[in-house]
């Protein structure tokens, strides 16, 4: 129950500020707007208020903002050419369509803004305290274990994590005795280092270097932050995430990411309750990178996304003329092809990964 409230709150939180986007772009350019739903699907609450009906359906996994006039093969008659979306120059029509994933992008900043003006600036602090030891690793030969407090290496000390690092990449290979700390006595253990790679996290060798296998313990500690460094800081996050959805989609297309690592609803149903048993603080970061991911995926250019859009408006801005017709049809058919295939094959991989683990 937990999974699917995180779930559902997350992702509702997410389209709404999506679809707002493009609903308030629409009323800042009088666009008329017929319908506002939350999901897709059959209509379980409705109410019109105004102009527009306002809607909760029933597949919570996405939503849409219906316009006056704003499929190609609509008419532009009448109402149409003072209030419909086709009616209004393509500047206008780019930021309607532009201000969904612009939205998402800056939800992750003011997300990120509140969560450093309230919690303050997390910082690492270091230490020598081991947080986890790799299965079948050196660290797990010599007997090392998660908690442990490295005091000394060779009988040197070991003040902070950085000497741990430097000792074992220097020892070229030679057994190293340490010293450590585990409850309140004093162990001494010999461990060999072993020559390994040194990935990024998309799993790409960056370098070889002698590692036994351990990991510091995350120890974060939160200092009071002013106004415009969580500001700044906001920005920098979110742009960060902006780097990395990008990276991983080049990754992906590299083959550098095998495709069996996207997920789907029911990953992201998953990811969210473990966040949310975790707190608050951590459904928030999630929400933040989720948020970034939609924004990004939907300015890919693929006919249906937002992305797609934009580009048949930047043709159309550069010919002076929209594309036929006919075409965009064609175009937007092979989008929802597309995006059906897509989510069939990620639904697939969600349903291994839920019976595999």
């Amino acid at each position: 129950m937990n999974t699917l409230v995180s779930f559902i709150v997350v992702l509702g939180v997410l389209i709404f500020v999506h679809e707002l986007g493009h609903f308030l772009f629409a009323k800042l350019f009088r666009v008329k707007v017929l319908k506002f739903s939350l999901g897709f699907g059959p209509k379980l609450i409705s109410k019109v208020s105004g102009e527009t009906e306002y809607l909760i359906s029933a597949i919570p996994l996405g939503g849409y903002v219906k316009m006056l006039g704003e499929h190609p093969d609509e008419a532009r008659s009448g109402e149409q050419s003072d209030r419909s979306f086709a009616g209004k120059p393509v500047w206008q029509r780019f930021c309607i369509v532009l201000a969904g994933p612009l939205f998402n992008l800056l939800f992750s900043v003011v997300l990120f803004f509140a969560i450093f003006l309230v919690m303050g600036m997390p910082e690492n602090r270091d230490s020598t305290v081991i947080g986890e030891v790799a299965a079948a690793s050196a660290a797990e030969q010599a007997g090392l274990k998660p908690g442990d407090r490295i005091l000394s290496i060779d009988g040197r000390p070991a003040q902070q994590w950085l000497d741990v690092l430097n000792a074992v990449k220097d020892s070229e290979g030679r057994e190293l005795s340490m010293v450590v700390r585990r409850g309140g006595d004093e162990l001494p253990l010999t461990v060999v280092p072993q020559l390994d790679s040194v990935k990024n996290i998309f799993g790409e060798e960056q370098e070889k270097r002698y590692m036994i296998g351990i990991v510091k313990e995350d120890l974060i500690e939160y200092r009071p932050a002013g106004f415009f460094e969580a500001l700044g800081a906001a920005f920098w996050q979110t742009w960060m995430f902006i780097y990395l959805t990008f990276m991983g989609v080049v990754k992906m297309i590299q083959k550098v990411i095998p495709a069996s690592e996207l997920g789907g609803p029911i990953l992201i149903a998953q990811l969210a309750g473990e966040q949310a048993r975790a707190g608050w603080l951590n459904l928030a970061h999630f929400m933040g990178l989720l948020s970034v991911n939609l924004g990004i995926l939907n300015l890919l250019p693929i006919p249906i996304l937002d992305g797609g859009h934009l580009v048949f408006l930047t043709i159309e801005g550069i010919r002076r003329k929209p594309l036929s017709e006919r075409l965009q049809i064609v175009a937007q058919q092979v989008g929802i092809a597309l995006l059906g295939t897509l989510m069939v094959f990620v639904f697939y991989n969600d349903i291994i990964r839920l019976f595999s683990n």
